[in-house]
């Protein structure tokens, strides 16, 4: 089936046409830009006056509209993935929390009946993020300490049997975890920084074991002192690693956004929304890894006031990444789509409109608000 999305400003990331076609077959990308869409086509979507983009890929997502990985249900992974294709998500890595280990297998293995199986009508999975078990307990956060522990082949190994975990988040600097890191590598899993103490010479040498990630950026890891650049200086500085952040406005602060894009630069700064199963939902009580906590006014905290994830949408951090910097759309779009893509290694068929590529797209207002997504050519939300 052919299929022409016809008219819109077509942002690819990397190039920009005020006005092109996208030309769709049996679920791929066969042709962009202007008039490429000439002649028969079985299905035309309008769009002009409308941005069309990669559908974003969110690499750091533990859930949403009353929905969490930990629930280790094909049902919850469905909602989730419905609920993001209505913000622009086509893709994501269903993210765990530091728990027992059978909890965190079910998880692993439901998001792999999920990628063995589509979800009809909303965002694939890509793997699993598993953030944590192995991370340190001073930088635990909203992770439940009971459960932190260092990595052990015993405990692990059964994470890994299916082969679908995409990264782990780990603190390096603890001895037992370093030889996690070329077991997950050799395992096709990127190695994340997170949750972490390490100093900057720590980072330098996790970085030659196979460290290339960062969860949340300045968001639980050791801070930046001018005598002690310590994880936090590591993330900005080391060119190996990508650095996720959360653009909420509530986990740091619009300056502190527009310096990790400065630093990084688009290429290897990456939006994620970290968000959990209050997302899209009212202000209220939830829980995430048995804790309750409560989210009022966009932030998500537990009754200790500790920050625990988020409840934004990755349409909101885009607009959000535009305004706290001031980037031009095609880098902020980058950031959610590309880059992302590029960091787990997915590039070759995601994150980007070119030929030959997945047609996950999606088409916004020029005010960023999702009017269609796209997942494999097919539409699964429109508003």
């Amino acid at each position: 089936m052919l299929t022409a999305i016809r008219g819109g400003r077509v942002v690819t990331p990397l190039e920009v046409f005020d006005r092109a076609d996208v030309l769709i077959e049996n679920g791929s990308i066969v042709a962009v830009g202007p008039g490429v869409a000439q002649g028969e086509v079985e299905e035309t979507i309008e769009a002009e006056g409308q941005v069309v983009a990669p559908g974003y890929v969110d690499v750091h997502v533990h859930g949403s509209a009353g929905h969490d990985t930990m629930d280790g249900t094909r049902e919850a992974i469905e909602g989730m993935a419905r609920f993001f294709a209505s913000r622009g998500v086509t893709s994501f890595c269903p993210t765990t929390l530091t728990a027992r280990a059978e909890a965190i297998t079910t998880s692993v293995r439901t998001v792999h009946e999920c990628q063995e199986s589509p979800i009809e009508g909303g965002a694939q999975p890509l793997g699993v993020h598993l953030e944590g078990p192995y991370i340190d307990a001073s930088k635990k956060g909203a992770q439940p300490e009971e459960h932190v522990r260092t990595a052990s082949v015993g405990d692990y190994k059964d994470f890994f049997a299916l082969g679908n975990i995409r990264l782990i988040t780990l603190a390096p600097e603890i001895e037992e975890n370093r030889e996690l890191i070329p077991f997950a590598r050799s395992r096709g899993a990127v190695v994340v920084v997170g949750h972490s103490s390490a100093s900057y010479e720590e980072m330098v040498e996790a970085v030659k074991l196979g460290v290339n990630h960062a969860t949340h950026t300045f968001n639980q890891m050791q801070g930046l002192h001018h005598r002690k650049p310590a994880t936090v200086g590591a993330v900005l500085l080391l060119e190996e690693i990508y650095a996720e952040f959360i653009a909420d406005g509530v986990h740091l602060h619009p300056a502190i956004v527009d310096m990790i894009v400065r630093l990084k630069g688009p290429e290897k700064a990456l939006l994620i929304t970290d968000a959990i199963s209050g997302a899209g939902m009212p202000d209220g009580e939830y829980e995430l890894g048995g804790q309750k906590v409560v989210v009022k006014e966009g932030a998500v905290r537990l009754v200790d006031g500790t920050l625990a994830g988020s409840c934004l949408t990755m349409d909101q951090a885009v607009s959000n990444v535009r305004r706290f910097t001031g980037r031009p759309l095609k880098e902020c779009i980058q950031m959610a789509t590309l880059t992302p893509a590029r960091s787990i290694g997915v590039a070759h068929r995601k994150g980007s409109l070119e030929p030959g590529k997945d047609a996950d797209v999606v088409i916004l207002t020029p005010d960023l608000e999702v009017a269609t997504t796209m997942v494999g050519g097919k539409v699964v939300y429109r508003r």
